[in-house]
């Protein structure tokens, strides 16, 4: 008699059910791969649509920068007011050289009291003008006439000859010439008879004749001979 016995499986029990097989674990690296695989479809897609013109592109969203736009504005005015400045600037310019008897005409047209400038730095002015009576002794006699002083300034660096210095007058709206006056009880001896040099200016009495009925005169003064003439001109009282 057989003395191994296998009691019978009880209900509800059995042996053990294996664990489900772990799904193997994915390169990390290949879903990075994967992903820029997918960003740069798209883009290339995007690229494509936009030179094919197949999609229309969107506009971009509108963005209000009020600094930029206030220094844009900014920077058209200031460029509007700078011109504006300038302009300013030279008229205010002109307007002193004008006060102040010092602006040059084009045409070598002066009054009487500005000051004309030649190269190299040569100035010419009239100063000290006025109505008065040649004597008895004088050339000519007994005459009314207008008795001023020209300065000559010499700016250059080389040697002025002013006895080459001519004055020439006249008088009246229809410009008729006026004798120079030579009286040496009034120092009206004629032009000078030196150079000036450098850096230094020469005062020469003249006088022309202005009857006492006339007012308007008009006074060419040449430097040297090498100068053209300025024309000094304007009433007197």
């Amino acid at each position: 008699m057989s003395t191994d016995f296998t009691p019978p499986p009880m209900p509800g029990y059995g042996p053990p059910v294996p664990p489900p097989p772990v799904p193997p674990r994915k390169s990390r690296t290949a879903l990075i791969a994967v992903a820029a695989a997918v960003v740069a479809a798209a883009v290339s897609a995007l690229i494509t649509a936009g030179v094919d013109g197949d999609a229309e592109a969107k506009p971009a969203p509108t963005a209000t920068v009020t600094k930029t736009a206030a220094a844009d504005d900014g920077a058209e005015g200031t460029g509007e007011d700078a011109t504006a400045a300038d302009d300013d600037a030279e008229n205010a310019d002109a307007a002193d050289e004008a006060d102040s008897g010092d602006a040059a005409d084009e045409d070598g047209v002066y009054a009487l009291d500005d000051t004309a400038v030649y190269e190299p730095d040569t100035e010419v002015a009239l100063f000290g003008l006025k109505r008065s009576v040649t004597g008895e002794y004088a050339e000519p006699e007994n005459t009314p006439y207008l008795k001023f002083t020209v300065k000559v300034k010499n700016g250059g660096k080389k040697a002025l000859d002013v006895t080459q210095l001519t004055v020439n007058c006249s008088y009246g709206q229809d410009g008729k010439s006026s004798d120079s006056v030579f009286d040496s009880d009034a120092g009206l001896d004629g032009g000078p008879e030196t150079k000036l040099l450098p850096g230094r200016s020469l005062n020469v009495p003249w006088g022309c004749e202005l009857p006492k009925s006339e007012k308007l005169v008009q006074i060419e003064v040449s430097p040297d001979f090498d100068s053209d003439a300025s024309i000094f001109t304007g009433t007197v009282g």
